[in-house]
Parts: structure tokens; C-alpha cells; sequence
């Protein structure tokens, strides 16, 4: 795989995460964004606080500064206050994945063997995108459990409704489709 090739599959990788996370927060209502299940787990909202922070530190100058931004306070991302509103959040998200797209959109194949560093740990560009990737799946992931948790019989499926595997195929862009009844 070429360097650009792997900068473009990456960008798309981060877009479909985008995607299904807010696909997943359309569905819920503002009171279950601040839902927890319980004293020790995260809300949708500080997950959602602590990605845009993390994503604002990594990809805002990211070949000249360390990801770990002095400015950024990791831990307050865990905290709502008073000041945390819906909107701010939600703006707060945007940001992050404008900045994050806006630096994946720059970068370039010679950039990919570039070192860059992250909380002071030297890594490869590359190593860095994959790093952030696997991130913030993982968070993904959750905002998506905790949805369908909070939404319940109320949910629409993301992908392929349960039961139905069969009747859906992808196409050559990687878009799912309804396959035809032949019958």
C-alpha cells in the first residue's frame, strides 16, 4: 500500500467512526447523553469531552509539538460541570474531528517516516494514526453500547439489523445494499 493510500483509507477509517458515533447520538435524548450506569462508568458526554480534547492535543500541530498539549487537562475531561452544555460538547466534537481531518488531509507520503511525539514517546507517523484509530474505536464502541443501552426497542441498527445477514451485500465502495428479491 502506497503512503497515500494508507492517508486516504485512514481519513475514511476515522469518517465512518465519526459517522457512527454521531448516528448513534441522533438517538438519544439529551438526558441520556449525561446517563450513567452506574457511580464508575463514563457518560456518553464525557466520553464524547474527553475525545475532543484528546483530539484537539494529538492533531493540532502534529509533526512539531508533542501530541500532549500543555494546555490540555486530560482529567477534566472526565469531569461535567455546570458549563458543560449539550451544545458545548457537541461543538467542542466537531472541532476535534475538523482538526483531526484537516491534518490527515495534509499530510503526505513523506511524512508517514516522520517521528513524532506523544506524552514525550517518540513514534512514527503512522504509528500515531494507528494509534489514534484504535482510540477512538474503542470509544466508539462504547458511545454505540451505551446508545442502544439507553434507547432500547427504540434503536435503529447502525449496520445489518440482527437476523438479517443474508439479504444484504456491499458493493465495490464498500456501501450496503439490499439484495433484490429475485424471486
Amino acid at each position: 500500500m502506497e503512503g497515500s493510500e494508507y492517508l486516504e483509507d485512514a481519513l475514511t477509517s476515522f469518517k465512518k467512526y465519526k459517522k457512527l458515533a454521531d448516528d448513534a447520538v441522533s438517538q438519544i435524548t439529551d438526558e441520556q447523553l449525561f446517563l450513567k450506569l452506574d457511580a464508575e462508568s463514563n457518560n456518553i458526554a464525557v466520553i464524547i469531552k474527553h475525545m475532543s480534547g484528546n483530539m484537539i492535543s494529538r492533531w493540532k500541530d502534529f509533526l512539531t509539538t508533542d501530541g500532549e498539549k500543555p494546555d490540555r487537562n486530560r482529567d477534566s475531561e472526565f469531569v461535567i460541570t455546570e458549563s458543560d452544555s449539550v451544545q458545548e460538547i457537541m461543538r467542542n466534537w466537531e472541532n476535534g474531528w475538523k482538526q483531526l481531518f484537516i491534518t490527515i488531509k495534509n499530510l503526505k507520503d513523506s511524512d508517514l517516516n516522520k517521528i513524532v511525539y506523544i506524552r514525550g514517546e517518540k513514534l512514527i507517523v503512522f504509528e500515531a494514526i494507528n494509534r489514534q484509530l484504535t482510540h477512538y474505536a474503542y470509544h466508539v464502541g462504547q458511545i454505540v453500547l451505551l446508545a442502544k443501552h439507553f434507547t432500547g426497542s427504540n434503536w435503529c441498527c447502525l449496520s445489518i439489523p440482527r437476523g438479517k445477514s443474508s439479504e444484504f451485500h456491499v458493493s465495490k465502495d464498500g456501501v450496503p445494499y439490499k439484495v433484490k428479491d429475485m424471486g
